[in-house]
């Protein structure tokens, strides 16, 4: 028995220390859904402000999404150099202005899937959220090796259809912004960031430290968020883009 138990311990300490950040994932957590309200709460003032004054919202609107791509590299790099205390404020902001940026899309899913599609997104996220924190810290080096190269390649993919898709709404947009087109990247997309929700919580303790908690947390946040904007996009597709007969 003590030869079995000091084998045992032997094997723990060899995957302990193959992490980076054993606790980062755990640090990280609260802060991913802090920056979920913060996002919700963004969700709510932009669609606010589009009943109260719609003709301030897209120029706010254009000004948010540029500010969020700045956001986004001043906190990643303050984040990874662990400087939380101020990287944390800068995200605080960051999820905010999302919401802000995404309460478009929120509100035309209203209006073509009603109110219950954003509900069915959400529920959708959280439960994809519970079993990938189950599954994804619990799987092999293998396993997740092979899915993050998978969804890896998948997001360059996903970049390279959107592209097309952007471009081919110009010229064709029965054919590329809506029907079969758009409902074919957003299944691929949602199917995506759940394989995405594994790897998170496969990777963060092998590129994160401890100290890099806010890192990770952005990396999982914008997994998320990305996975409750596909499955919103699969459910207007679904529903036809909004067409009501």
């Amino acid at each position: 028995m003590p030869a079995t138990s000091n084998f045992q311990e032997a094997i723990r300490e060899a995957q302990y220390g193959a992490l980076v950040g054993p606790n980062v994932v755990n640090r990280a957590l609260p802060y991913v859904g802090g920056g979920m309200v913060l996002t919700a709460a963004g969700v709510l003032g932009g669609m606010s402000l589009m009943v109260s004054a719609p003709a301030l919202f897209m120029p706010l609107f254009w000004v948010a999404l540029i500010g969020n791509f700045i956001l986004f590299f001043v906190a990643q790099n303050a984040a990874m150099k662990a400087n939380n205390s101020t990287a944390l404020p800068v995200l605080a902001t960051y999820s905010l202005i999302t919401g802000f940026t995404l309460s478009g899309i929120v509100s035309y899913a209203v209006a073509a899937a009603g109110v219950g599609a954003v509900g069915t997104a959400a529920l959708a996220t959280g439960i994809t959220f519970l079993i990938a924190s189950f599954f994804g810290r619990r799987m092999s080096d293998s396993v997740g090796q092979s899915l993050s190269a998978v969804v890896g390649l998948g997001i360059i993919g996903l970049v390279i259809a959107m592209v097309v898709q952007l471009v081919g709404s110009f010229f064709a947009p029965s054919m590329f912004a809506a029907g079969g087109f758009e409902l074919m990247i957003a299944g691929f997309g949602t199917v995506l960031f759940v394989g995405a929700a594994f790897v998170d919580f496969y990777t963060m303790p092998r590129s994160y430290s401890d100290d890099q908690y806010l890192a990770g947390a952005l990396g999982m946040y914008l997994t998320y968020i990305n996975l409750f904007i596909f499955i919103l996009r699969l459910i207007i597709a679904l529903q036809g883009g909004g067409r009501r007969d």
